[in-house]
């Protein structure tokens, strides 16, 4: 998958992901989830995005970082709303998504680890 098609599915997910939440009821439990799994959900791309201009490679490695930790949170979040909402296919479809997301992440950010520590001498002993 290429930089372009990441940024598309991200920006899929969110768009799927803010759909969904709006069709859920707004009670006083609800409404503290739904905000947490909005922020979250729509920070993975929008961070991805911000990684893809980055100026350096530690900024780079910083927001596919906090893309992974995003992905990560929001697959959290998921799971609590598909407990309450078990046959909410589109809610079970999301947490799947969130979960593919989180580790395509994982594993850039490890890529992201390994090449430094490639490139620095003194970490290759943590390899």
């Amino acid at each position: 998958m290429n930089r372009e098609e990441l940024e598309l599915r991200t920006l899929t997910f969110s768009k799927k992901l803010l759909k969904t939440l709006a069709q859920l009821p707004s009670d006083l439990i609800n409404k503290n989830l739904i905000s947490q799994t909005t922020r979250s959900g729509t920070s993975i791309g929008a961070n991805y995005r911000e990684a893809n201009a980055s100026a350096s490679e530690k900024d780079f490695k910083n927001k596919m970082n906090i893309s992974f930790k995003e992905a990560k949170e929001v697959k959290y979040w998921l799971e609590i709303l598909s407990d309450r909402y078990p046959n909410d296919t589109e809610l079970i479809s999301l947490k799947k998504e969130a979960d593919e997301l989180s580790r395509i992440f994982g594993k850039a950010v490890s890529t992201c680890r390994l090449n430094a520590k490639l490139k620095n001498p003194r970490l290759k002993s943590e390899i």
